[in-house]
């Protein structure tokens, strides 16, 4: 099976994790989204990050163009992965993909590293009791967010697409 492995990266744990999907296929192309030239494959694996709960603008972009193929998508957020944040992201973007009469095959998500100047940023604009703002709720998700996509994480996203065929 041709499989494109295609992510767009903030921090480099989509990066991480779309190396590690590569991987689990025999055949495989791993690139930015930015480098794909064509769409000519079996399935399309998309990686994004994630901003404002959805995939990050130009994983979107680069979805809206795959029109009735076979798909399958991961991503990185500052959230844990079971969390209902990560829950409802999953399905906006499952979303985007039917859009366009794809097929999706499956879908990963684990939590990654937040960008340093994000929550910088989040630190000067939000005062402590807004979602994003500073508290020590948010210090803690923050700094454990900082260790992922670690390597059970890694490990997960192989063996999950692995075994999706």
């Amino acid at each position: 099976m041709k499989t494109l492995i295609a992510y767009s990266t903030l921090t480099g744990n989509t990066k991480k994790v779309a190396e590690e999907v590569g991987k689990a296929f025999a055949n495989s192309e791993v690139c930015d989204i930015a480098d794909v030239k064509e769409l000519d494959y079996d399935l399309i694996v998309v990686g994004s990050w994630i901003d404002k709960g959805t995939a990050d603008k130009k994983s979107i972009d680069f979805i809206k163009k795959i029109n009735n193929k076979k798909v399958a998508f991961f991503f990185t957020l500052g959230a844990k992965a079971d969390s209902d944040h990560a829950k409802k992201t999953c399905e906006v973007i499952k979303n985007l993909f039917l859009e366009n009469n794809n097929e999706i095959a499956g879908q990963y998500y684990c939590q990654g590293a937040i960008d340093p100047k994000l929550i910088e940023q989040m630190r000067k604009t939000f005062p402590a009791d807004h979602p994003h703002g500073v508290n020590p709720e948010n210090e803690a998700r923050w700094a454990a967010a900082s260790t992922h996509p670690n390597e059970e994480d890694l490990k997960n996203a192989y063996d999950y697409f692995k075994n999706l065929f």
